[in-house]
């Protein structure tokens, strides 16, 4: 099953990488220089979720198998579509919408980590250790969401996007979203276990 989605996410990533290709050489053709650091940027960044596997792959650390694809995915629809075809101008909501998923998914990717780095030691409750894990994939989220706000300022400033809009008041607002959809993913994740431990 993981070397299917290995397989899956490799194509999705290849099929991605073929159309930022070409939608730079369409960039360098119509003489529009300014976007080719949006292209290279999104090439880039393309590679990080299979280097990230490979990491937690040596370390021994699992990953959710979705997360090479989602992660794909994620970056081409923040990069190409909304970087590069302007859907963060078109759209308000769009921004919104990204940065909510990332503050939820990150949450359940660190979940799911740190089931396995995190042991339940004798004495400790389950239903304390609940609470620690869920605490602990919160504030990875939210530092997360902290540093994907300073990856937008230097590509702003290497590579002229233009992912912060509106400056101070956007990176709030945008770690704001991701806080407030990792408290719900936290929120649930905690409902379903406590839910459990009562019916146990």
């Amino acid at each position: 099953m993981k070397n299917k989605n290995n397989k899956l996410s490799m194509g999705v990533a290849l099929f991605f990488g073929i159309i930022i290709i070409f939608s730079a050489l369409y960039s360098i053709i119509m003489k529009k220089d300014s976007s080719i650091g949006k292209h290279i940027l999104a090439l880039i960044i393309l590679t990080v979720p299979f280097i990230l596997t490979g990491i937690c792959k040596a370390k021994d650390i699992r990953l959710p198998s979705s997360f090479p694809l989602v992660t794909v995915i994620f970056i081409f629809v923040t990069q190409y579509l909304g970087e590069i075809l302007g859907f963060y101008h078109r759209f308000w909501w769009w921004d919104l919408l990204l940065h909510g998923i990332f503050g939820s998914y990150v949450v359940i990717v660190a979940l799911f980590i740190t089931g396995d780095i995190i042991t339940k030691k004798e004495g400790i409750s389950s239903r304390r250790f609940i609470l620690f894990t869920a605490m602990i994939a919160f504030c990875i989220s939210i530092t997360l969401g902290t540093v994907w706000e300073v990856f937008e300022y230097a590509g702003d400033y290497f590579f002229k996007t233009h992912m912060v809009k509106g400056g101070l008041k956007d990176a709030i607002t945008d770690i704001s979203i991701k806080m407030l959809s990792a408290l719900i993913t936290v929120i649930i994740y905690l409902y379903q276990q406590l839910k459990k431990q009562n019916n146990a």
